[in-house]
């Protein structure tokens, strides 16, 4: 069903496939920049990925590199590095890493064009006014947070306890690196977890309220190639057309998400991670079978339909939707048992070590503050909520 009005924005441009980091000095150039600020982490400084970039980046001034960002970046972290880029005299941004390096750079391209501004007081649904322009380029290195594609960036607020959400058509990158070379080297167990991130991404934004046809569109695509590419990704890492699908159905999903929104997996799963800074992607791959059966007697249609997307005619060929329904649950419970089983990826919330039962009412809490649960297809109550974190553990 096609509603009644939607909006749906992806502007930014895509450079994906065999060298392309060699094309950021030409994009810089077409924003008349040539010193930006490379932000990244230690460990992809460790893993050689920053020089890398850095001699793929020939005839920029690459000196300039902020790498003190850390798992849920937080705001501090964001002021630290939109002072650094001021001092430097920086004029644009190249932001290589995960969903953590990505946030972190929307946050300090937020306080830049924005004259130094405090980033709290921009938090917010597009409440953030254009201000200066930013050049701004992402070099995904994970297959997983999509935030390369997305108008969102969270923010964790480590005094508060919670993960703060920014929603604007300014934070979105302008331009979006995808190099094989950036994802090969992961590790089985990160590659697997951040793939469900994405799918989880894809299936919320195909079956949230806010969908629209042009979402589907982006969701199914995504969906189709994570699904079909996932397991090699994971038992093959060096495969490259594997990698190369994951990477564009992330990318994919997250352009989809960002224009449909998300549901209940994200809202808890951010609430897990400010409470008990549980890692995202993982959360995402825990709670998505248990909110998909939470949402199962309003999603029937839809569910049934995504069978077909993840997992072929074939399985399509169930009796009824409900059962077609119910075998796309069940899809995701096998495909994270096999992963668990491959990687030791977990399944459980107690498999994360990091939650215990007398957590989960804060968790509640945070929750049902979380902007994404206001487009899960169901309506969600803290009690709810308890009983999805007790099926879940």
């Amino acid at each position: 069903m096609i509603p009644e009005y939607y909006e749906f924005q992806n502007m930014g441009k895509v450079c994906s496939g065999k060298l392309a980091l060699e094309h950021i000095p030409y994009e810089l150039s077409m924003k008349h920049a040539s010193r930006p600020l490379i932000l990244t982490d230690h460990t992809l400084e460790k893993l050689g990925m920053l020089k890398l970039l850095q001699k793929a980046m020939d005839g920029v001034d690459t000196t300039h590199v902020f790498a003190d960002i850390y798992p849920d970046s937080s705001i501090d972290t964001v002021r630290q590095a939109a002072d650094f880029y001021t001092r430097c005299g920086c004029d644009s941004l190249v932001a290589m890493g995960g969903g953590s390096v990505l946030d972190t750079a929307k946050g300090v391209a937020m306080v830049i064009s924005q004259d130094g501004a405090d980033i709290y007081s921009l938090i917010g649904c597009e409440e953030l006014p254009q201000g200066k322009p930013v050049p701004f380029l992402a070099v995904p290195t994970t297959a997983g947070t999509g935030s390369e594609a997305t108008c969102v960036a969270v923010i964790a607020h480590p005094q508060k306890d919670v993960k703060l959400e920014f929603i604007s058509g300014h934070i979105q990158p302008q331009v979006s690196i995808l190099d094989p070379r950036m994802t090969q080297s992961l590790p089985p167990r990160i590659t697997a977890s951040t793939a469900m991130d994405a799918l989880c991404h894809a299936i919320e934004a195909f079956s949230c309220r806010q969908k629209n046809p042009l979402s589907d569109a982006y969701a199914i695509a995504a969906i189709r190639l994570i699904s079909s590419h996932l397991l090699t990704a994971v038992t093959h890492p060096k495969d490259m057309e594997a990698r190369m699908a994951m990477a564009n159905g992330s990318m994919i999903a997250g352009a989809a998400f960002s224009n449909s929104m998300v549901g209940g997996v994200h809202a808890i799963g951010h609430a897990l991670g400010g409470v008990c800074h549980i890692a995202h992607a993982d959360a995402m791959a825990i709670l998505l079978p248990h909110v998909m059966s939470y949402n199962l007697d309003v999603c029937t249609d839809t569910y049934s339909e995504l069978l077909l997307h993840l997992a072929g005619p074939g399985a399509y060929a169930a009796a009824n939707a409900h059962e077609r329904a119910q075998k796309s649950i069940e899809t995701i419970r096998s495909l994270n048992q096999t992963l668990h089983d491959t990687c030791d990826m977990p399944i459980t919330l107690a498999q994360t070590n990091r939650i215990t039962p007398d957590q989960f009412e804060a968790v509640a809490e945070k929750a049902l503050k979380d902007g994404a649960i206001l487009f899960n297809p169901k309506a969600l109550g803290k009690d709810f909520i308890i009983r999805l974190l007790k099926e879940a553990y």
